[in-house]
């Protein structure tokens, strides 16, 4: 189910999959311009990098955003057929891809607030279905997710915490859980191994930060 999935670095995640799609592209290391798609979680810097989502952006390359993104992505040169406008609790479609919109945000801090209407994403790949959480507390929607990839972030301080994280993946009880958000701006390797130890045992992590 991983195969072809890597975890760049905090939140950015890469899947080839017949299509090349990014989620948050942050700290890329060179000019690939290679995506097909690429979705935005919210506006925060190490989410919505202008400077990233540039290196990998090619001419067709679709991108797929909160409302508030909508004129900074025509800024950064995509045409207005080439942006797609999400909202929470939504589903979509984007070049043959199928997905949903899960809302993402803060219960008892301001970084993230519910108005704002910032998402995860769940999206099905190859009969897989992956849940990619945005930077997100424990919510009432998130709870009700059900994916076989769970993606969650992990560092605290802006998210949930490693044993938050795994306390909601428990719940959701996806066949593997997979920790970001950490390691760069907040969290450590550290909070890895405790999200793995807090994990029931049916559920396999796979720590693709290194």
């Amino acid at each position: 189910m991983l195969e072809n999935i890597k975890v760049l670095c905090h939140s950015s995640i890469k899947f080839e999959k017949g299509k090349v799609i990014y989620f948050d592209p942050y700290k890329i290391i060179e000019n690939y311009n290679d995506a097909d798609v690429v979705f935005i979680t919210h506006s925060h810097y190490d989410h919505f990098s202008e400077e990233d989502i540039l290196k990998v952006k090619k001419e067709t390359t679709k991108i797929v955003v909160p409302k508030d993104l909508y004129n900074r992505s025509l800024e950064l040169g995509f045409s207005e057929e080439n942006i797609i406008v999400v909202k929470p609790n939504e589903e979509y479609e984007v070049i043959g891809i199928n997905f949903k919109t899960i809302p993402a945000y803060n219960l008892n801090k301001n970084f993230h607030p519910k108005a704002n209407n910032w998402v995860g994403y769940i999206i099905t790949l190859d009969n897989v279905v992956y849940y990619i959480a945005g930077d997100t507390d424990i919510t009432e929607e998130n709870k009700k997710v059900k994916c076989d990839v769970a993606f969650v972030p992990i560092g605290g301080t802006y998210t949930m915490t490693a044993k938050e994280a795994a306390s909601l993946v428990n719940e959701i009880n996806p066949k593997i859980a997979v920790p970001i958000h950490y390691g760069l701006i907040v969290g450590t390797k550290e909070d890895a191994e405790i999200f793995k130890d807090s994990l029931d045992d049916n559920i396999e992590c796979n720590i693709l930060i290194r």
